[in-house]
């Protein structure tokens, strides 16, 4: 039965139809926000339950498919799985806690991220990728800091809605970094007052937009890339599965001659040749 289960776990289509059940509840939830989703309310509650027994159906099988149930939790996708399933069966009908009930239920498209691997190296690469992004944002809040601070003693007298205080200069130090509307709204009125503002402006954006943005994504990437090779070694596939497989057998290979220069007698071969 094990076996059986087993199988049924690893089919392609039965992954499609958990994903495409995935898909449709999310869906569901959406509807519910349209007044006209009313006059399809029973449809929709039965569905409901329906995707909330599949989903249910769905953790047993992994979890029967699996030599000890203990093993099923041994892996963090797996818990986290099971407890949004878990966290689904919470009735809606319950007039207080309908509203928890449906907040949980939005959270079932997050399971797209257990069951689909690119999903999961970009979460698990972002999540490796925050502790050294932390000194980034630390230098990022160094500098804000000081602009603000700068900023509060310079352009005060411009407007004491923006400058008024280095906590309403970091704020508007954040507007001119997402670019939001920052020339019209910032820029261009400082400029009035103090001519050359510009040069503090233009040195903040250089800093903020393209060098520390630029240092994050750098991050980013090196962790996805390095996320990717792991994914790739523990799947079998892809190029870097190749590169380790090709080094274990020249690894290999390397080995047997020595041993057959032993038996040789031979003198040890230049390994530089």
């Amino acid at each position: 039965m094990r076996e059986r289960f087993e199988n049924i776990r690893s089919n392609r289509a039965f992954e499609m139809a958990v994903i495409t059940i995935i898909i449709v509840s999310a869906l569901l939830v959406g509807a519910r926000t349209y007044e006209e989703a009313t006059r399809f309310e029973q449809f929709i509650h039965v569905m409901d339950w329906a995707i909330t027994v599949f989903f249910l159906v769905e953790i047993l099988i992994r979890m029967a498919a699996e030599e000890r149930v203990k093993n099923f939790f041994r892996n963090g996708w797996n818990v986290f799985d099971f407890t949004i399933v878990v966290a689904s069966l919470i009735p809606v009908d319950d007039s207080e806690m309908v509203l928890l009930a449906r907040l949980l239920r939005i959270f079932r498209i997050l399971r797209l991220i257990s069951l689909i691997p690119e999903l999961r190296v970009l979460v698990v690469s972002l999540l490796v990728a925050i502790p050294r992004m932390a000194y980034v944002l630390l230098l990022m809040f160094i500098i804000f800091y000081i602009y603000g601070a700068v900023g509060s003693f310079l352009f005060e007298d411009v407007d004491p809605d923006r400058w008024g205080n280095i906590a309403l200069a970091m704020l508007t130090l954040f507007q001119v970094a997402t670019f939001e509307s920052w020339a019209t709204q910032v820029l261009y009125p400082t400029m009035e007052v103090h001519p050359y503002s510009w040069i503090y402006f233009l040195t903040f954006i250089f800093l903020t937009a393209f060098v520390f943005l630029n240092m994050m994504i750098g991050i980013v990437l090196q962790v996805m890339e390095r996320e990717s090779q792991k994914m790739s070694l523990e799947t079998g596939e892809g190029e870097a599965a190749e590169i380790h497989d090709m080094h274990g057998r020249m690894t290999e290979l390397q080995a047997q001659l020595d041993r057959i220069e032993q038996k040789l007698g031979s003198a040890p071969r230049d390994r530089d040749t």
